[in-house]
């Protein structure tokens, strides 16, 4: 296989505190070596003057509809818009048409990413059968078959039993259980947060304690079973103070966060703009400053971006009947840049919350340029101005409340284990 030389770039590698102009050296689809004016004469040549080299991008909350679902987006098209945003990982959510709860689903979706995909995809299984929250799935065998976690995201799973048992069992093979924290009594066929914006749109509000009560039931439980827990989408004050807490008793709790929870408030919603609909909800201002805080403070390890596309004609209806959610993968970057030249976080942390971090907590072998390493590698240009215009996205579905924003910072070459699969 070719070798590729990547010169003059900004190295940012949050797993071994780089942060230097240095070269990488690409052989067989690894890291061979990285250092200051390397040679290969063979090499093809890459000049990264003015980009930072990264590690590629991993997004560990991702739907891509498929199998089942791909008239809003497939396997392909969910890979080409996950490099195009500089995304070389993602691990994908189990509530597809048949839903992965076993090998067959499982192995369907690992093989058609491997022979038609654009990036890795790593899927995550289903704590439940069917995603009924009834009788556990084969975790074990689901495992083996190359699931990285288990999660019945889109759901929460109600029978707190249910939940004890899954973390005792996921356990057992150090797999993460991600949790969809939702109280439904509480949500109570509310469509977006409880507050003067609803109030004054004469829409149901989803209360923040619907998600309050179910992140400290899920905590208690893995403090009682010692299971290892992820929260999906934490979106208010309190539950990234209650995750704060239990990590400072050494329970063993990780979270994400996405770009819209720390991007947008509610009054994204007036106009009833159904892009700007999702679960959990867009929050109040102290909402999204909390969640700040805690990628600031080192309390959310990661950042996610929820990507769930959706047909036009699933958002083009009232606001109480449109579906959740928006279109994410190939926002990230930029709205977490926007991050960094607020002064929130530094350009170190904003790489190591989309790189090494979820990758540690799927137990996956990517997230670092070590000697060694996959090459998986995103370019970034920093200071590239674009506006978002959702006809030019490469997912199939458009549903984002971006449209018409100047972003700043994109992909500009993405590699996946040392070929060229994105250009600008």
């Amino acid at each position: 296989m070719s070798s590729v030389l990547i010169k003059n770039g900004r190295v940012i590698d949050p797993a071994n505190n780089i942060d230097a102009t240095l070269d990488l050296l690409i052989e067989n689809g690894k890291i061979s070596a990285v250092g200051t004016a390397l040679t290969a004469p063979e090499a093809e040549i890459i000049d990264a003057s003015g980009l930072l080299v990264t590690p590629g991008l991993i997004d560990m909350h991702v739907h891509l509809r498929d199998p089942g679902l791909e008239y809003k987006e497939d396997i392909i098209s969910g890979t080409r818009a996950a490099v195009a945003g500089g995304v070389t990982s993602i691990a994908c959510m189990p509530n597809t048409r048949p839903v992965i709860d076993n090998l067959a689903v499982c192995r369907y979706v690992i093989s058609k990413a491997q022979e038609q995909g654009s990036a890795n995809v790593f899927p995550i299984g289903s704590i439940t059968q069917g995603l009924k929250g009834e009788i556990l799935s084969e975790m074990g065998e689901l495992k083996e078959g190359g699931c990285v976690a288990f999660s019945d995201d889109g759901l929460p799973v109600v029978s707190s039993e249910m939940m004890r048992r899954a973390l005792e069992y996921a356990d057992t093979f150090d797999a993460p259980i991600i949790s969809h924290a939702e109280d439904l009594s509480l949500v109570a066929g509310g469509v977006m947060n409880d507050g003067p914006v609803a109030t004054d749109l004469g829409l149901k509000g989803i209360p923040w304690v619907a998600e309050d009560a179910m992140t400290a039931r899920d905590i208690m439980l893995a403090e009682f079973t010692g299971g290892r827990l992820h929260m999906a989408h934490v979106s208010t004050k309190g539950s990234v103070e209650m995750v704060r807490q239990a990590k400072a008793r050494g329970v063993r709790v990780s979270c994400e966060a996405t770009p819209h929870h720390f991007t947008l408030t509610d009054e994204a919603v007036r106009g009833y703009d159904t892009n700007a609909k999702m679960n959990p909800p867009l929050r109040a201002q102290a909402d999204v400053d909390a969640i700040r805080a805690g990628l600031a403070d080192g309390t959310i390890d990661a950042i996610a971006t929820d990507h769930a596309p959706h047909h036009i004609d699933e958002k083009n209806v009232e606001f109480a009947i449109a579906m959740n959610g928006i279109v994410g993968l190939e926002t990230m970057l930029p709205l977490t840049l926007k991050l960094v030249e607020e002064g929130v976080i530094d350009l170190q942390q904003a790489i190591a919350l989309m790189s090494c971090r979820p990758a540690r907590i799927l137990g996956i072998e990517r997230g670092t340029l070590g000697q060694g390493a996959v090459a998986d590698i995103t370019l970034i240009d920093p200071d590239l101005e674009w506006e978002l215009v959702p006809e030019q996205l490469y997912s199939k579905s458009k549903n984002s409340p971006f449209a018409g924003w100047k972003m700043k910072g994109a992909a500009f070459k993405t590699l996946l284990a040392g070929k060229v699969v994105f250009e600008r």
